[in-house]
């Protein structure tokens, strides 16, 4: 990758945010991020297909599809949050490598309970008809679910601040113009806005009559409307300078 501070020509194509890329080829760190995350998936694949020896177990392995794929999704989101980040700014310093070594070890930890919310949603919706997979003997394991995936989800979004943080702090020896400034400072709301989520989720898992509706996992489709919001406000800002 180029050092922060290696010159990026004014004609050089941005992406959808506006940045230009800084990062001109893999290092070992990115190709281990991108290990990582494929094991992880990897994962998920071998507990779902553990017993698919009967035309049984087939079935139940091809009704955890769903809870795969919105796994598939998330870890695809951390994982690309990662890529942009890489991409953008070209960052390989020591505490970026920490932090990305530290989202590394997250997602391998919690790539389970991930897992296991998905299925029990996926379960709920469907009123049964997609087995979760997992019962609960009493409100404590629905409440420790929910708070083992907001540590994860997180604890996850917080190393990405922190990574686009890193970028920030060294603005001026990257050569970040204005608009991706802005950008940045979008990007790290929009990270930001998952450990807060968290905690009104762990919050919320205290709440024994809010549990019994999923209150501590439906809040999170809050914060899409939110990030949502932030873009639509971000893209007419840009609108507006450029068009000035």
């Amino acid at each position: 990758m180029t050092a922060p501070g290696a010159p990026v020509l004014p004609d050089t194509p941005r992406d959808a945010m506006g940045f230009r890329h800084r990062g001109e080829r893999t290092t070992r760190l990115e190709a281990f991020v991108d290990a990582a995350f494929a094991f992880a998936l990897s994962l998920v694949v071998i507990a779902s297909a553990s017993d698919i020896d009967t035309p049984e177990g087939l079935r139940n392995a091809l009704k955890q599809v769903p809870a795969f794929a919105a796994c598939f999704w998330l870890l695809a989101t951390f994982w690309r949050g990662h890529v942009d980040w890489s991409e953008r700014f070209g960052l390989d310093d020591a505490r970026s490598r920490q932090f990305s070594l530290l989202l590394i070890f997250l997602v391998l930890i919690f790539v389970f309970p991930l897992k296991i919310v998905f299925s029990v949603f996926f379960a709920w919706i469907s009123g049964g008809a997609l087995p979760a997979g997992i019962s609960f003997r009493s409100m404590d394991d629905v409440r420790l679910m929910f708070q083992m995936f907001a540590v994860a989800f997180g604890s996850m979004g917080a190393v990405l601040v922190l990574l686009n943080r890193q970028a920030w702090r060294q603005r001026e020896a990257l050569g970040l113009d204005a608009r991706e400034i802005d950008s940045l400072r979008l990007v790290m709301s929009l990270w930001g806005l998952l450990p807060a989520f968290a905690l009104l989720s762990l919050g919320l898992s205290f709440w024994d009559a809010g549990l019994r509706y999923g209150a501590p996992g439906m809040i999170f489709f809050a914060m899409h409307v939110v990030q949502n919001l932030l873009r639509a406000r971000h893209r007419r800002r840009v609108a507006a300078a450029l068009a000035s």
